[in-house]
């Protein structure tokens, strides 16, 4: 009963200490045992609290060990000491493993999200070369119907430029012929002036 009494207050002191030093705390792991037990001290001679499963996340209460043995907090609250060879700071495999799991099956269910569109996408992909056919066959009409206009218009230009040429010579040449016929008709004028 004595030993009992006894342990029960290092178990209270040690939590008053634990709490004291609270700033120390960080994230560690159980290894990937079976299972560890959890003492109410630190040895294997002290009460056994409970076990810990492999991999579980635990805050270790303060930095330093103590005879093999670390003061841990575990994920349900309890306080007490397990082997410091069982401790890892990095996390356990049980742990990557059900990160890996979630990793899995949101990847996963990206891939189901994107395999649903890949129909939709292929109808619009499907509507959108059709539209481009489309596009590519008035463009080239276009191109043939500018073109025809171009060669019309050259066609004009050309047609207009020899009318003007035509007409041009035309002019000139009644122009010169009527200058000449002009100085004829005046020359002959005064001539016949002159003999009156």
């Amino acid at each position: 009963m004595l030993k009992h009494l006894f342990l029960a207050l290092v178990f209270v002191s040690s939590a008053f200490f634990t709490q004291a030093v609270s700033a120390e705390q960080r994230a560690a792991y159980i290894s990937d045992e079976l299972y560890i037990f959890m003492h109410s001290g630190a040895g294997k001679n002290y009460r056994i609290l409970g076990s810990i499963n492999a991999g579980t996340e635990i805050t270790l209460v303060t930095g330093t060990e103590t005879n093999g043995f670390y003061e841990i907090i575990d994920d349900k609250e309890r306080q007490g000491w397990v082997e410091a060879q069982y401790i890892n700071q990095d996390k356990s495999l049980k742990v990557k493993f059900e990160q890996l799991g979630e990793e899995l099956a949101s990847t996963q269910q990206t891939l189901r999200n994107a395999q649903s569109e890949i129909p939709e996408l292929q109808s619009l992909n499907s509507d959108l070369q059709a539209q481009n056919q489309q596009l590519q066959e008035q463009l080239a009409t276009a191109i043939a119907e500018r073109d025809a206009i171009q060669t019309k218009q050259q066609s004009l230009r050309s047609k207009e430029k020899r009318q003007l040429l035509t007409y041009g010579g035309a002019i000139a040449f009644i122009g010169l012929f009527l200058g000449i016929i002009l100085t004829i008709f005046l020359s002959r004028r005064k001539r016949y002036d002159g003999w009156a």
